[in-house]
This record gives C-alpha cells, sequence and structure tokens, in this order.
C-alpha cells in the first residue's frame, strides 16, 4: 500500500552548461558521495600474483616450442643448461627431423635422445650451452588444492601461462599403447593443443609434472605426467635410448570366480585374472602357462585385474624371476617365470 500522505524532500540535480547551448541535467545529487575504486599504482601485488609472476619470471625462459614436420607444434622444457629438454613422446615421435624454438626466438635443430610411449615420455637435445633450466620438484610431496602454474605454447601462442590447483592425484591414465600411467596428475589449469609436453610447476618454480593431455569437451580436467615418473624415464633414455620393462607375453582378461571357489582357496573376492591367449617364443610360454588359468597372486601379491598385474610386473626388470600362483583344471599351481623385455 502506498502511504500518500508523507512529504519526502526530493534531491536537487544540479544542471551543468556544457557551452554548445545545451545543458544536461546530472542524475546524482549534489550532495550525494562519489564512489570510487581506489588504486594505488606503486601497491603490491597480492600474494596469488605474487607467486606466479615470481614462477612465471623464474622459469619462463627454460620453455620451448618443439616442432615436427607433421606441422604439430608441442613444448617442452631444459632441465639441463647443456640442451637437454623433456617433452611428451607424442610430441617427438616418428622419423622427421625436430626443431626447438627457445625462449629468445633462435630455432635450433633437435636431436632425439630416446622416448617412451608408454608413459609419454621423451628426452630431446639441441646443441647450445648456458641455456637457463628449470629445476625439477618431487611430485610426491604434492597436494590437493595446491597452486599449480602451466606453461606452453597453446595453439602456437608462445609462453602463455595458466594457473590453477591440482585437483586430484593418482589418477591413471591410459598412454596410446593402451599401458596404463600411473600416479598422474590432475588439475584445473587450462591446457590446450601445443601445450603437451610443457612444465606444470609448483610455487616455487619446481617442476612437479610434464602436461600429457586433456579430455576433449571438458573443462577445467586436464592431466600432467608426476615428474617423478618422468626422471625415472629420462634416466634411462640418457643411458640406454629405451626403457626395459618386464613383459610375460600372454593376453588376459578380468575374471569372477564363482564364490564357492573363491572361498575355498581363501580369497577375500571372487575377482581374478584369466588367461586367454598364450604367445608363440615368449616367456610365458615357455614357462608352461595355459590359456584357461586363473592368476591369483604374483609374488604373492594379490593380482584382481589386468591392470594389477601390470602393475606389479612394473617392479621387475626383465630376466628377473617371478612366481605366478594359478588356479588350474580345479586346482592350484605355483609356476616360476622368466620375463622378458617388453618390445617396442
Amino acid at each position: 500500500m502506498l502511504d500518500l500522505g508523507t512529504r519526502r524532500r526530493v534531491p536537487r540535480f544540479p544542471r551543468v552548461e556544457t557551452g554548445t547551448g545545451f545543458s544536461v541535467l546530472l542524475t546524482t545529487p549534489m550532495n550525494a558521495p562519489v564512489l570510487s575504486v581506489k588504486s594505488d599504482a606503486t601497491a603490491p601485488l597480492d600474494a596469488y600474483s605474487q607467486t606466479v609472476v615470481g614462477v612465471v619470471e623464474l622459469v619462463s625462459p627454460a620453455v620451448v616450442g618443439v616442432r615436427s614436420p607433421r606441422g604439430g607444434v608441442g613444448s617442452g622444457v631444459v632441465f639441463a643448461p647443456d640442451g637437454y629438454i623433456l617433452t611428451n613422446s607424442h610430441v617427438v615421435h616418428g622419423s622427421g627431423p625436430l626443431d626447438v624454438i627457445l625462449h629468445d626466438g633462435r630455432v635450433l635443430p633437435a636431436q632425439r635422445i630416446g622416448e617412451d610411449a608408454h608413459s609419454d615420455t621423451a628426452v630431446i637435445r639441441v646443441v647450445a650451452d648456458g641455456l637457463p633450466s628449470a629445476t625439477l620438484g618431487d611430485s610426491s610431496e604434492l597436494r590437493v588444492g595446491q597452486l599449480v602454474v602451466a606453461i606452453g605454447n597453446p595453439l602456437g601462442f608462445q609462453a602463455s601461462v595458466t594457473a590453477g590447483v591440482v585437483s586430484a592425484l593418482g589418477r591413471t591414465l591410459r598412454a596410446q599403447t593402451g599401458r596404463l600411467i600411473e600416479n598422474v596428475i590432475q588439475t584445473d589449469a587450462a591446457l590446450n593443443p601445443g601445450n603437451s609436453g610443457g612444465p606444470l610447476l609448483d610455487g616455487h618454480g619446481r617442476v612437479v609434472g610434464i602436461n600429457t593431455a586433456i579430455i576433449a569437451g571438458s573443462q577445467g580436467i586436464c592431466f600432467a605426467i608426476p615428474i617423478n615418473t618422468v626422471t625415472w624415464v629420462a634416466g634411462h633414455l640418457m643411458r640406454e635410448g629405451r626403457v626395459r620393462r618386464a613383459y610375460l607375453g600372454i593376453s588376459a582378461q578380468s575374471f569372477n570366480l564363482a564364490p564357492v571357489i573363491a572361498a575355498r582357496h581363501g580369497l577375500d573376492d571372487t575377482r581374478a585374472v584369466q588367461v586367454t591367449e598364450v604367445h608363440p617364443d615368449t616367456p610365458a610360454r615357455r614357462a608352461g602357462l595355459r590359456s584357461g588359468d586363473v592368476i591369483i597372486r604374483l609374488d604373492g601379491q594379490r593380482i584382481r585385474t589386468p591392470d594389477d598385474l601390470q602393475r606389479a610386473l612394473g617392479i621387475y626388470e626383465p630376466e628377473d624371476s617371478v612366481e605366478l600362483e594359478l588356479l588350474r583344471d580345479g586346482g592350484r599351481a605355483q609356476i616360476a617365470v622368466f620375463p622378458g623385455e617388453l618390445p617396442d
């Protein structure tokens, strides 16, 4: 209900002459306070901005572009002043020449030192001395929610910076070869094609991951290979040009045992791995594995899925002896296998 009986003081608005024969009625009362955003050009940056700016100024000179004859441009990071660079395997894969675009604009030819498609990691090198190089950190110290910064060349825009947080740790990501990459870092720092191979950095400017993948159609779901994995792989690549991994030579699938059989063999659940094929001239064939065997343990470690089997084998060198515990023909068997080297 309107109260028309109360007289209220109407604010007076001044009229200003413009000098053109017209006058303008201001819409702010003469006695009204004027609101404005206070700005001090000399005020220091807030703590978040200081951290990001500090990381960028420290590390961006070590971030490079990597160009292949296929026309693709990825990223990389110099980790040794004499020209050694970390990047992704999928960025440099192929037999053609590579170019590296340095932060100062120089374009240098690059040599492939080695690549490992199973971890999407590669080491390349340019002939140069005294290059700015980044410090490698420890990805095991990361915490969910921690600030991270990504620097790279998305869509060809050199030295682009994004920042975000660690969204999750311990993810698994399947490489293009089909094998699992363990302990992958999930971040919401925006990545685009071209960021691949660039560094993911903590607030101290240390490399904690190598950016590798985005999920098409999603927003804020990006992944990086943990630097602890990358440095382990890079060490093998620099010494031997490849990473030697143990393998058995079988095809396998997930398998559910009957509950009564699982209980009879003292298993805590019904999951196991069934051998579907034993490939010829492989360690598995030489050890006597058969199609239909059900693997339940490897060296005492419970095996429930084919991925469990891959993880368990991952700690062994080729030619190490491992013991498989099997269910076969209604009984139990133990077989010693000497894994071979996983073929490229």
